[in-house]
């Protein structure tokens, strides 16, 4: 099985051989193949987004899902979505019936899921801390 998961940036991406080690513990054996397809800052709106999500599952290449991750907070004026919900609730409108597309929204950038681990972080990296080294 092909996932696409459309994302926003390069943070997202990055973020990927993490989702694929946490899903590989829990999928084993079943582990679909993600595909990440990072769009320019943002991914599209209304029919460019119909568009995108009926190219990536039509053709020999063809994903079996698409997963379509956005920032509730694009950065756009005025702004694209109220909250989560109707983030969600406009990507399914714009794309229409389709029941292998998968809206998703985070409230707040992806970003933002990193900073109540912050202090871990910069001890995994060995980044400004003080931390004593860490053992295994």
């Amino acid at each position: 099985m092909k996932i696409t998961i459309i994302v926003e940036g390069k943070t997202e991406k990055a973020f990927m051989p993490c989702l694929s080690a946490f899903l590989r513990l829990r999928l084993a054996g079943k582990m679909p193949r993600l595909d990440p397809f990072p769009y320019d800052g943002r991914i599209p709106k209304e029919s460019k987004l119909r568009r995108v999500v009926e190219n990536m599952l039509q053709g020999k290449n063809a994903s079996d899902h698409v997963i379509a991750l956005t920032d509730v907070y694009t950065g756009s004026v005025p702004h694209d979505f109220r909250d989560a919900q109707d983030a969600k609730d406009k990507m399914s409108l714009w794309v229409g019936e389709e029941r292998r597309f998968h809206p998703h929204a985070a409230q707040y950038d992806f970003e933002a899921w990193l900073l109540p681990y912050w202090s871990t972080i910069q001890k995994l990296a060995r980044h400004n801390t003080t931390a004593l080294p860490l053992t295994e």
